[in-house]
């Protein structure tokens, strides 16, 4: 199949199970998002920031540290240099084993500060954004369930917006930093919807699994099965050790968005098999 056809195969693995109505937001975007944002990347060079971390009570969800560590490590294996951009706790208990940089300014205009200085000094080749809390047209952050939880999350969304590079989004309910693209479409759905844009978003049933149809991709061009090198488990366990929480069930299990995580091995099992690096009987 052609990569265009290829593309669409994946955005329709990615919203196959439709759990928060991302086919809804998938009908509101051009068909080949996939391809036009792992383009995106295939042509970036040097660093390429990943924004990700989603509170959920005193810690951190799964879902966006998972794919963020995905894409992380992929990217690193090609010769990027890539950063993780999140707030605390996230930050501290990455610290160790990746290149962090803390979200740590606590106003809208501080953001804004961090965010020219930081892209003055790294001048990414691209900006991702894995399930981030989005700013909603009242200024403030929601999840969904519909609490405010701007006290809480950091802010990343000055990156997108002031950067002179590609700017990616994945999101899988509608407030995620990136739904501005398509606010009007999703307006019907039960969140806040986020109102900060970005040049090419994304839509999954869960947003790891996003990160994943990037990643099959840049893994195709350059003949290299990247999504077989993949472990949700293990990255699940790994966040889990450091006080991850099931932003659907809040609990401290090795799962992602109240599923199991062999959910997410079967999705790259999939694009796997899309992509020629294995078949769907694995």
């Amino acid at each position: 199949m052609s990569e265009a056809e290829l593309s669409v195969a994946i955005e329709n693995v990615l919203v196959a199970r439709n759990l928060r109505q991302m086919r809804v937001a998938q009908a509101a975007l051009a068909p080949g998002y996939y391809l036009r944002a792992a383009h995106m990347l295939h042509k970036a060079s040097g660093c390429v920031l990943i924004g990700t971390g989603f509170p959920v009570a005193d810690t951190f969800e799964t879902d966006g540290p998972v794919g963020a560590i995905a894409l992380y490590e992929a990217l690193a294996a090609l010769g990027y240099q890539p950063i993780l951009a999140c707030a605390a706790p996230l930050a501290g208990a990455l610290a160790a084993d990746f290149r962090i940089l803390e979200l740590n300014a606590d106003s809208l205009d501080g953001a804004r500060e961090q965010a020219a200085a930081e892209l003055a000094a790294l001048n990414p080749g691209a900006i991702v954004s894995i399930e981030r809390p989005g700013l909603t047209d009242d200024g403030r952050y929601y999840n969904m369930r519909g609490e405010d939880i701007s006290a809480r999350c950091g802010i990343f969304d000055p990156f997108l917006e002031l950067a002179d590079c590609p700017t990616i989004a994945i999101g899988d309910g509608g407030n995620e930093i990136g739904m501005g693209n398509i606010a009007e479409a999703i307006s019907a759905l039960d969140i806040r919807v986020s109102v900060t844009r970005c040049d090419e978003l994304l839509v999954a049933d869960v947003s790891n699994w996003g990160a994943y149809g990037l990643i099959a991709f840049l893994g195709l061009w350059h003949r290299q099965d990247l999504l077989g090198k993949i472990s949700p488990n293990a990255i699940l366990d790994y966040l889990s050790v450091r006080g991850s929480v099931d932003g659907v069930t809040r609990e401290n299990t090795p799962t992602e968005d109240g599923l199991d995580a062999s959910q997410g091995v079967d999705v790259i099992r999939e694009l796997r098999a899309l992509t020629g690096f294995g078949d769907s009987a694995n």
